[in-house]
């Protein structure tokens, strides 16, 4: 939706009032949201109101509805919950209700309403946008309202932000507080586990979700549950005895420990609910194990916000703020959303009725078409548990021998992308094989076959199992590909960072000397970086901006008890400014040093100007964050210096490098799904290009086109295979990093949120797309 004529930003709010409010069930980062939403609003000028405690305080009006400042929303970003509170509120479903609330907008000029809640509030302000009109003439019948005040709020403008855990919004990838709620369950499934091998237990762990199955699917993929009950897909007749069976063999295989993954509202076939004592009576009968129940309640709703839920709260703050204010009375109300990394518009109603069509398909038993109305990410999450789950290897073997191995600098999910790779090669009746240390050890011939046992837990294990090494293949070409005829490799996963998008293309050229190369390959970008060429995202880069997230967040609060003190912040990432961009969006940083976005003197100078002037507010204390190599000269030292003269007698300076750390770390939910769907999804591919380029009965495979050497990437919405080769052109060599990189569009959202002025490109924004067209299965 290009605009024709370019609009000063920071004028586009002058003279309008936009209330907040946050509804219905709290969710981690909804205070990412709302403190976007009071800057962002604040920097166009406009007038911010936070409404506390829901539609409540929108009824009771008075000192419920109170205007927000740049400061009252600072020290927020990290905090669960919301602060400005939520309650469920009766009142507000009557019209009487509904009639005092517009009373108390209309009397302080607020005509543009921003929600973070679930469906049911984002359906509430839906209605009660529809009947304003007749609303305003209830209250200027009654005396409530003058004419002249009725004629200034003529029509009210709402924007929705979906804030629940459950994740249970059709047309949004994630709602607010997913990934959180992600994490917590995470945390007791990895505390659990060591506790259940050591005793050899069964565990049933229920988690929430209400009629929506998404957490308990993505928890059982990142923990690699032996079962998992959802309500989209009730398991078929005579799953007691499957399940019994199911986890007879993982024992026999060796398995210490079984877990079973419960979703709060899981049925059966007959409507009947499965709760977690039905299955645990039904093991400990049937089986005699020792069995353990687990109900994780409201510890899943609590605790800090993850970075991926701070950053979209933070993205879609400002994506609502400009959504309110561009509205005219004929937009239908929209909601905010995220769809792969893009900030998208969606009509509210639309998504609303999608999501209810989900509760009648479910309700009517068309629980395949319930799976497909759930979107995309549902979709592919549940196929690759079906991939992995419930089924044995093949007896007919494919004589196909594929060889994984990791490149580069070692980083967490690395282990989860090998493991569901193995076991996706195994049940395709291949041959897989360990290659230890990266190129060394295919040259070296450190080469041996892996089972289905061999990647057992591998999936919450961080850093990388098989070893990794950054050498490149180019020197060692001959070692190698006799190497490849020796074990008679006929495909290769190669999962790493940017050594591995090289050494790819190093083997690539090496195809016309040596034939033994010309074999189908994949590369899967992992790396702490995220500068792989051909992805927009990539494994590893999820754990290590958590940890460096909740480095700040410590710092911040050492920073705040001391007062008057900045620090500085050294991250990783080479040549790119991922991390540090992403992290200072996440942790609230005054400012975050890149190379790609380069700076000067004059940039420096305004920086520290910029902090002193900050420490005269409430908010005495600041965080700047700079990449490793964002500039030869001003280095982190520099930096330091610079700052701590320039803030004699203001303020004081520390500075940290937080080094190796950022590669460490048991991988997040993000990173463990991740690199389970990438590894399945190489070896689908592998298995058909296998197809393609010759007899896998002589054994003879020759693959020397370029589609058969490609980067399995993530590319705004849809995971793709690249060929290396026509990623090259996009390719900075020198500095390892992409030409193009989607994230950078983010940096004027750090700066606004840090209270620069400076102008934000309004010229492209997110279009109000139909998710009903969208879908076609609706």
């Amino acid at each position: 939706m290009q605009r024709s004529t370019p609009v000063d930003p920071t004028k586009m709010g002058a003279g309008r009032a936009i209330a907040v409010l946050t509804s219905g069930g709290d969710a981690q980062g909804m205070n990412a949201a709302v403190r976007a939403t009071v800057r962002v609003g604040i920097y166009t000028g406009a007038k911010v109101y936070f409404v506390h405690e829901g539609y409540q305080g929108l009824v009771d009006g008075g000192d419920n509805i109170r205007q927000a400042t740049w400061e009252s929303v600072s020290m927020m970003l990290q905090l669960g919950g919301t602060v400005i509170g939520s309650a469920r509120c009766q009142d507000f479903r009557s019209k009487e209700g509904r009639a005092k609330a517009a009373c108390n907008l209309v009397k302080l000029g607020i005509t543009n309403l921003c929600v973070i809640g679930g469906d049911g509030s984002l359906t509430g302000a839906n209605e009660f946008r529809n009947e304003w009109s007749e609303l305003l003439q209830i209250l200027l019948k009654a005396g409530k309202i003058t004419a002249e005040e009725a004629k200034r709020s003529s029509h009210l403008n709402i924007v929705g932000m979906v804030g629940s855990i459950d994740n249970d919004f059709c047309g949004t990838d994630m709602t607010i507080g997913t990934d959180s709620a992600l994490h917590r369950i995470m945390e007791v499934v990895d505390a659990i586990t060591t506790t259940a091998q050591s005793h050899q237990r069964a565990f049933i762990l229920e988690v929430m979700g209400r009629h929506c199955g998404y957490l308990a699917l993505v928890t059982a993929l990142a923990c690699g549950a032996d079962w998992v009950f959802i309500p989209e897909m009730p398991p078929d007749e005579g799953w007691e005895d499957h399940l019994c069976r199911r986890l007879t063999y993982q024992r026999s295989i060796g398995n210490r420990l079984n877990v079973i993954i419960v979703a709060e509202g899981a049925l059966d076939l007959h409507g009947k609910p499965i709760t977690c004592d039905i299955i645990k009576n039904l093991v400990t009968k049937k089986l005699g194990f020792d069995t353990r129940a687990t109900v994780l309640g409201h510890v899943q709703r609590g605790g800090t916000p993850s970075a991926f839920d701070r950053i979209l709260g933070s993205r879609m703050g400002v994506e609502a703020v400009m959504a309110l204010l561009e509205a005219t009375p004929n937009t239908p109300a929209c909601v905010v959303s995220l769809s792969g990394n893009m900030a998208v518009r969606l009509p509210l109603m639309e998504c609303v009725q999608v999501t209810k069509e989900v509760t009648t398909a479910m309700a009517e038993g068309r629980f395949e078409e319930a799976v497909k109305l759930r979107g995309k990410s549902f979709e592919n999450n549940w196929n690759t548990y079906k991939l992995l789950a419930h089924v044995t290897a093949p007896d007919v073997k494919s004589n196909i021998n594929i060889a994984i191995l990791n490149v580069g600098a070692p980083c967490a999910g690395m282990n989860a992308a090998v493991r569901s790779a193995v076991r996706i090669g195994i049940l395709q009746g291949h041959n897989m094989l360990a290659v230890h240390d990266g190129f060394d050890g295919l040259a070296n011939g450190t080469i041996e076959p892996m089972a289905w046992g061999y990647v057992g837990g591998w999936t919450g294990k961080g850093g990388s199992d098989l070893g990794t090494k950054r050498s490149l293949p180019a020197s060692m070409i001959e070692e190698i590909s006799l190497n490849i005829a020796k074990f008679n490799i006929h495909a290769l996963v190669i999962i790493g960072g940017f050594e591995a998008f090289v050494g790819g293309l190093e083997l690539v050229t090496a195809r016309e000397k040596y034939e033994e190369l010309c074999i189908p390959l994949v590369v899967i970008p992992a790396t702490v970086s995220n500068n792989v060429p051909g992805s927009d995202f990539s494994i590893g880069a999820d754990t290590a901006l958590n940890t460096i997230t909740t480095t700040c967040d410590r710092i911040k609060q050492s920073a705040a008890g001391t007062k008057r003190r900045v620090f500085i912040i050294e991250t990783m990432g080479g040549y790119c400014g991922y991390l540090a961009t992403m992290a200072g969006l996440a942790a609230g940083a005054d400012a975050a040093y890149i190379y790609e976005d380069p700076f000067g003197i004059h940039d420096l100078e305004t920086n520290v100007e910029h902090l002193l002037e900050k420490m005269k507010t409430t908010v005495k204390r600041g965080l700047i964050l700079r990449n490793e190599k964002c500039n030869a000269n001003y280095t982190t030292d520099f930096l330091f210096n610079l700052y701590s003269e320039e803030g004699k007698g203001v303020f004081d300076c520390r500075k940290n490098v937080l080094g190796h750390m950022q590669q460490g770390g048991t991988p997040t939910p993000f990173d463990r799904n991740f690199g389970t769907k990438m590894g399945a999804k190489a070896v689908l591919w592998l298995t058909d290009k296998l197809k393609e380029s010759g007899s896998v009965i002589t054994g003879r495979i020759f693959a020397n086109t370029p589609d058969s050497a490609c980067v399995l990437g993530m590319k705004k919405r849809a995971m793709i295979f690249q060929p290396l080769s026509d990623l090259k052109e996009d390719t900075d060599f020198e500095h390892r990093i992409p030409k193009t990189q989607w994230w950078l569009k983010l940096r004027p959202i750090l700066k606004i949120l840090a209270k620069y002025k400076i102008s934000l490109d309004t010229s492209e924004t997110a279009t109000m797309e139909h998710v009903i067209k969208k879908r076609g299965t609706v």
